[in-house]
């Protein structure tokens, strides 16, 4: 099976540390070259602790299962020979307590809207089947234990 890595880098740089002030501002590094601004969420750590523009594990994790969806619902589409034109998401995760009494994201509801173009085009079950065929194919959402809910709209 094929390795996933990446580098996650923080650096304290002169700043105070003891006194739990401290930046939680760090990157991560992909193979790819790309590099992520991250940090906890303000929602967890108060700013100038946490830095707003970064993105915070928990949204990185609604984002990876939406990508991953995405990309499979992209693939069973064109084998079925539906042009998709378009492909918004707009996921959101729900922080509670799980069944063990952790604080953890329970639920992720994914709000894809695809839009269509050319001869082919699905009807509502078939797009929801779509769904379907990609929620169990995604790696991401076969790796995690909240649950992730599929949602289409539909216009």
């Amino acid at each position: 099976m094929a390795e996933h890595t990446a580098r996650i880098i923080w650096e304290r740089n002169d700043e105070p540390f003891l006194d739990k002030k401290y930046s939680r501002r760090h990157e991560w590094h992909f193979d790819g070259g790309a590099v992520v601004v991250a940090s906890s969420s303000p929602d967890t750590v108060p700013a100038p602790m946490s830095d707003p523009a970064g993105v915070d594990p928990e949204e990185a994790f609604v984002a990876a299962i939406s990508s991953c969806h995405m990309l499979w619902f992209l693939a069973l589409a064109a084998k079925h020979r539906y042009c998709v034109d378009r492909y918004h998401d707009a996921p959101y995760g729900q922080m509670a307590k799980n069944a063990e009494g952790k604080t953890a994201v329970t639920v992720v509801t994914l709000r894809p809207k695809v839009d269509f173009s050319g001869e082919n085009i699905p009807t509502h079950q078939q797009v929801g089947d779509l769904h379907h065929q990609a929620h169990e194919l995604c790696f991401i959402a076969n790796s995690v234990k909240s649950d992730v809910l599929v949602e289409p709209v539909f216009e």
